[in-house]
């Protein structure tokens, strides 16, 4: 099994959870045995936190490659593209020793996102809450996600990166799309009781035309790209932003996002054969977390979950939001490894649970006094659901300092092991720590090998 994923030509590290996984850290720690890493989904509201040495790096669009020497880093066309955050993550980057040039390509067929699409998110939320109440909100980054995926459904109102590049394209498209913009908002701006600036189009329109000089040199069609590196025999790995369970078809609907952020998603947002994906790493924390709203049948609002807060920092990377903590959920895991067909886990943060006496992890649900035999796709269902817990042994700390898996304490080698048996997946990586080398390969699945060093 190790050795198929080592010669596996073109794999996948996906979230397994509600995001938050630590993928960005995995992606940066195997990186270096690729030729390409490519973003396939999501947008700025995702965000990679990446720690080289003493160095901290928030990633949002830009592929968690960027951090090694030689991977060209793909942001493919089921991305939705911000580019004034775009350019300043350029920036931020190379402003730090981090050189962004050829190594760096932007699907020409992406959507961009657009002043415009931010303040919907914001007015939509607003809006709703006034006639529903704040229960009933979807608990967006308001980063004009889900808005921009909804223009690239309606066709007519969407630009593409290909847009920014043809300036009259664009000169055309913009003003009656800031007409309609303007109209739309200024409806949900008075259902919130909220004022509204209308868009000024000309303006628009200059930005945008700054934002394709500024872009071009990276522009490509990456669909090409990818299929010329498949045929020359280059080694390719798709790194997903948000996670399975929030998957626009596959998971907690309606509060998820608005992307297919499972595996699924990879052969629509980065042009890829269903054939050409051969191995699938999934990340799942050792304990589970969520932002925003939606169920979370195994989440603690008590002195638990705020000491697994602080213990693995929980704060959202784009947003700064507390995250919801609970015990590791088995039963959403098993599904959403099930749904993105996982070969190998990645367990992340298993040192943040380093010396609670006692551990708990959900097998199964139960509701209304049955338990039930799959994930429910009704949401009322999983947040009336009940957890039904296993308990095991607590392990010492800490962990930083393990760097193989017969280091480990006794009882977090059971608790991994619990892990597999009910996932069905064996556990390749565990991560102990924020640093590159605080990632333990399991020597029975022998995953990829780290091309990058400390």
């Amino acid at each position: 099994m190790g050795t198929a994923f080592e010669t596996a030509r073109e794999c996948a590290i996906v979230g397994l959870q509600w995001g938050d996984e630590g993928k960005g850290k995995l992606v940066d720690r195997v990186a270096g045995a690729y030729d390409y890493v490519v973003r396939y989904n999501g947008g700025a509201n995702a965000g990679h936190s990446v720690q080289v040495g003493q160095q901290r790096y928030a990633l949002h669009l830009i592929p968690s490659g960027v951090l090694g020497e030689t991977t060209i880093n793909v942001i493919g066309n089921g991305v939705v593209v911000d580019p004034g955050q775009l350019i300043e993550e350029i920036d931020t980057l190379e402003a730090r020793g981090i050189p962004v040039g050829r190594n760096l390509r932007v699907s020409d067929r992406a959507h961009v996102v657009l002043p415009y699409h931010q303040r919907e998110d914001e007015l939509l939320e607003a809006a709703l809450a006034h006639l529903r109440g704040d229960a009933h909100v979807i608990g967006t980054t308001g980063r004009g996600i889900g808005p921009c995926y909804a223009d690239k459904a309606r066709r007519s109102t969407a630009v593409r990166v290909a847009d920014l590049l043809d300036p009259d394209a664009i000169a055309e498209k913009l003003p009656y799309v800031v007409a309609l913009k303007n109209r739309t908002l200024a409806a949900l701006a008075e259902t919130a009781g909220i004022a509204f600036e209308p868009y000024d189009a000309d303006e628009l329109v200059a930005r945008c035309r700054r934002f394709g000089e500024r872009l071009a040199p990276h522009v490509r069609d990456t669909g090409a790209l990818l299929r010329e590196a498949r045929a020359a025999g280059a080694r390719i790995l798709h790194e997903g932003a948000n996670a399975t369970l929030l998957d626009i078809d596959h998971g907690t609907y309606p509060y998820v996002s608005s992307s297919n952020c499972s595996a699924l998603g990879i052969h629509a947002g980065a042009a890829t054969p269903g054939p050409a994906l051969e191995q699938v790493v999934g990340v799942v924390k050792a304990y589970t977390t969520r932002v925003g709203g939606g169920p979370m049948p195994t989440e603690l609002e008590d002195e638990t979950g705020a000491a697994i807060r602080d213990a693995g920092n929980e704060y959202g990377t784009t947003t700064g939001r507390p995250r919801r903590c609970g015990w590791l959920d088995l039963v959403a895991t098993r599904y959403a490894a099930r749904v993105s067909g996982v070969t190998h886990l990645g367990l992340t943060l298993l040192d943040v649970l380093a010396d609670f006496p006692a551990l708990r992890i959900c097998v199964n649900y139960r509701h209304r006094g049955e338990l039930l035999e799959a994930f429910p796709a009704d949401p009322r269902v999983l947040a009336d659901a009940e957890p039904v817990y296993e308990q095991l042994e607590g392990f010492p700390g800490p962990l930083s300092d393990c760097r193989q898996w017969a280091e480990l304490p006794s009882a977090a080698r059971a608790y991994v092991e619990r892990i597999e048996a009910h996932v069905g997946v064996p556990v390749a990586f565990i991560s102990v720590g924020p640093q590159r080398a605080q990632t333990i390969v399991r020597p029975s699945t022998s995953a990829v090998s780290a091309g990058a060093t400390e």
